[in-house]
């Protein structure tokens, strides 16, 4: 895990960056932070004013990085104008980015919402493996994670390269949790062997949905971290209708490590 990206929204305190500089710090990774603007500039007489924007956000994300405590880690800043999807797919193509952490939602978004429209989208609209981490959450190693999912298929077994690199670092004990949902097949109910392999145990569930399987074994076992697959029938599947998610509909105080595998 080289690269690591923080995209810094509108109320961003600094608290989503200083988690991810303590997690990177232990993987000797460089954090990236990035803004978003939109600017469109028609007219000749306003052909600098993306440039100002730019140097404007710029200097905002410098004065959050300032209080935060970097510990000797490599802060480096992205700006781009423009969509934050394209955004973070462009800089992914640069640079290659293993892993993008963020807040569940902005704190000038409804409460009722886990995941806001911008985090929604960036799961939603990108490839890559991403950690959602709650407000005030400090950082501190992984003891124990549940890896929760309604088919043990792999379809590329790199996509478990963000869990076995935190597991390789901390030692982390992997529970698996395989939720029989309505619909099943007999292969959703194969276990890949590679999940099998990094596992200490496998609990089967049957539930209306993965998320209710997720609350029934979920206090039972405290992980630290919950980890999940981000596939078309995975489990943030209403993401492909929609960005945003209410808590209602799903909700966790541990940081939840979505995995995705990037496109060939």
């Amino acid at each position: 895990m080289k690269n690591i990206l923080v995209p810094i929204g509108i109320s961003n305190t600094g608290e989503t960056l200083q988690y991810a500089v303590d997690f990177a710090f232990e993987f000797s990774a460089q954090v990236f932070v990035m803004d978003v603007f939109t600017v469109s500039a028609k007219a000749g007489s306003l052909a600098n004013i993306s440039e100002k924007v730019a140097k404007s956000s710029k200097e905002r994300l410098k004065e959050i990085i300032d209080k935060v405590d970097v510990k000797g880690t490599a802060i480096k800043i992205a700006t781009y104008n423009g969509d934050i999807a394209d955004g973070l797919i462009e800089i992914d193509t640069e640079l290659g980015i293993d892993l993008i952490i963020l807040a569940p939602r902005s704190n000038d978004i409804k409460e009722e919402l886990y995941l806001g429209n911008t985090t929604g989208k960036i799961i939603k609209k990108t490839d890559i493996s991403a950690l959602i981490v709650p407000k005030g959450t400090v950082f501190k190693p992984f003891k124990t994670t549940l890896t929760a999912f309604k088919s043990g298929i792999l379809k590329k077994k790199r996509m478990l390269e963000p869990l076995l690199t935190i597991q390789k670092k901390f030692n982390t004990s992997i529970n698996l949790l395989l939720v029989k949902t309505p619909g099943y097949t007999k292969d959703d109910l194969k276990v890949d062997p590679a999940l099998i392999d990094i596992s200490e145990q496998l609990t089967l569930t049957e539930n209306a949905t993965t998320y209710q399987g997720v609350l029934e074994h979920f206090q039972s076992q405290h992980p630290d971290l919950l980890c999940v697959f981000r596939r078309k029938r995975g489990f943030f599947k209403k993401l492909w209708e929609k960005n945003t998610i209410l808590k209602s509909e799903f909700f966790v105080k541990t940081p939840v490590l979505i995995l995705r595998v990037k496109k060939d």
